[in-house]
């Protein structure tokens, strides 16, 4: 009897497992094929992510005005053109000081040029005039030899630009129905759903909506942070263009990883133009510790308690989005980690047991008797 009964749990216990593998294999076919599906969809699915990501800043603002009375339309609208303005104000604030600083900024480049072709003759490198004549002709050669790659490329960025202001626009058309109609969503959605369904998906997608509202208020609370501090160091630090500076960066925040450093370089280089080296360190220095600040500290404080999620994990979603799919993985990361999050502490809830009523007890003679008396 024993041999066979242990045979027959071995046996037990590999039919469990193969079905559990099975089991396994098939959740991940069906997670291969809805990412291919994304994949295909990308270029259409994008503006929507957009929208989302936009609508979330703007839309307790047309909450505000809707429950003043305003109609759905006309809050939508008034909020989208607010939206737009302070947008390009915030281009504004970059472009025109650069602007008139521009002769400045092309002297001080020159400046830079020549300091480093003196420092470049000079010892360890010695290269003289003659040699760097040279390989800047070979330089030239190798241009011309590579016009028809240059072309190609200049037509693919022209492409490109164009791709964008097309998601632009479709990103902003459903912003604005989505202002408008967004309040409207969870009871049509519930209208199309059928039994359980009609309760649980609006119920998740509220859920998730409030969400997406966490992450992308954590992440301009953090940009906001990193554009204080950083704009507050190049003003100490004397750099003229400190205010669009800072503007960039805060606006740069939204683009995880690409985002900080195409800022810093910035700031850096212009500080290294109109103030010198020196100054230029202290200003790496500067963005250095904030942002190792914003990284290891602030943001993943933030998203964690705005989320609901440990800071690890934030951190491991926005590894595991950047090397799936860099700049759009890491962005998109952390709201799917907790949206994903979101539903199966929903799933959870549902399955798990409801306590068990416990009868109330009998209520202690004392209390009954006022009541029978005051009868």
């Amino acid at each position: 009897m024993g041999p066979t009964l242990n045979a027959d749990k071995t046996r037990n216990a590999l039919r469990d497992a193969a079905r559990v593998s099975w089991q396994t294999l098939l959740i991940l076919a069906f997670v291969w094929v809805l990412l291919q599906l994304l994949r295909t969809a990308w270029s259409a699915l994008w503006p929507l992510v957009i929208a989302l990501l936009l609508t979330t800043l703007a839309y307790p603002a047309v909450r505000f005005l809707r429950r003043r009375g305003w109609p759905s339309a006309l809050a939508a609208a008034v909020v989208l053109v607010l939206f737009l303005i302070v947008l390009s104000g915030m281009v504004v604030l970059i472009v025109v000081p650069v602007a008139s600083q521009s002769t400045n900024l092309a002297n001080g480049i020159t400046d830079g040029i020549q300091q480093l072709r003196d420092w470049a003759a000079g010892p360890p490198l010695n290269i003289t005039d003659d040699q760097l004549s040279t390989y800047l002709d070979e330089a030239v050669t190798k241009l011309k030899e590579s016009v028809g790659s240059i072309a190609t490329a200049t037509l693919s960025g022209v492409s490109t630009v164009v791709s964008g202001l097309t998601t632009t626009l479709v990103a902003l058309f459903l912003m604005f129905f989505f202002l408008k109609d967004g309040h409207r969503f969870p009871g049509w959605l519930s209208r199309q759903l059928p039994g359980r369904l009609a309760a649980d998906i609006p119920e998740i997608a509220v859920r998730c909506w409030s969400t997406l509202g966490s992450f992308v208020r954590s992440q301009a609370f953090v940009g906001m942070l990193d554009a204080v501090f950083i704009g507050l160091g190049l003003w100490i630090v004397g750099v003229e263009l400190w205010l669009p500076l800072a503007v960039l960066t805060f606006i740069t925040a939204f683009i995880p990883i690409v985002g900080a450093l195409l800022a810093g370089v910035v700031s850096v280089l212009i500080a290294l133009v109109f103030n010198g080296w020196v100054k230029a360190l202290i200003v790496l220095g500067i963005i250095l510790l904030v942002q190792q600040l914003e990284g290891n500290v602030f943001q993943p404080m933030l998203q964690s308690r705005g989320l609901g999620l440990h800071a690890g994990v934030v951190l491991l979603a926005v590894t595991l989005g950047g090397s799936l799919s860099g700049i759009i993985g890491s962005l998109l990361a952390v709201p799917v980690a907790a949206m994903l999050a979101v539903i199966w502490n929903y799933i959870r809830e549902q399955l798990t047991d409801p306590p068990p009523v416990v009868p109330p007890a009998d209520p202690p003679a004392e209390v009954e008797a006022p009541e029978s008396a005051e009868a």
